[in-house]
């Protein structure tokens, strides 16, 4: 028996075990993957992809304000711009019963406030139930991860279909699931 004060369970509750069972397919919403997405600035890019999630069925149309104001409101806190290309906007709120998600992609790149000041092509929005904030947190460090990986983005960034980018996901969700 270990004397040592605020050693790791031996069994982590939440740690890389629990991430390893959740892939992107699990909470990317296939319907609502955006492989062209038009807007211009932070807002609009915002509003395509919650608009997505809306078209496909998976937020009430009652809902989308609130869910743009609440992912604005979490923009002016800190930049979910994390550089290199890519932004993961997010936020938590009653109007979802599950964590959705939609991945878009801008040719041109958005001004998104990012913290190397560079424009968005990859976007990774996550909207999460209010009173599961341990999911919401594992989909964040999920999407991070992936995101950090050079080869994924450089894929990510040339496919052309919502097709192409869902056969990427399923690819990297392989690697997850081991």
């Amino acid at each position: 028996m270990s004397s040592t004060v605020g050693t790791a369970p031996s069994r982590p509750v939440d740690s890389l075990e629990g991430r390893r069972g959740m892939r992107m397919s699990d909470f990317v919403v296939r319907e609502a993957v955006l492989p062209s997405l038009h807007a211009a600035t932070k807002e609009e890019a915002i509003r395509e992809m919650v608009a997505s999630l809306r078209a496909a069925g998976h937020i009430k149309a009652s809902e989308e304000e609130s869910i743009v104001k609440a992912i604005l409101k979490r923009e002016q806190l800190a930049t979910t711009g994390i550089g290199r290309g890519v932004a993961i906007p997010h936020t938590k709120h009653e109007g979802v019963d599950r964590l959705v998600g939609t991945i878009a992609l801008s040719e041109a790149g958005v001004p998104f406030d990012s913290l190397d000041s560079q424009p968005v092509h990859i976007f990774v929005l996550l909207i999460s139930p209010q009173d599961r904030p341990m999911e919401h947190l594992r989909a964040l460090d999920n999407v991070a991860t992936h995101l950090r990986d050079d080869l994924f983005c450089r894929f990510l960034r040339q496919a052309k279909t919502r097709e192409a980018i869902w056969e990427l996901l399923q690819e990297v969700d392989q690697t997850v699931r081991r």
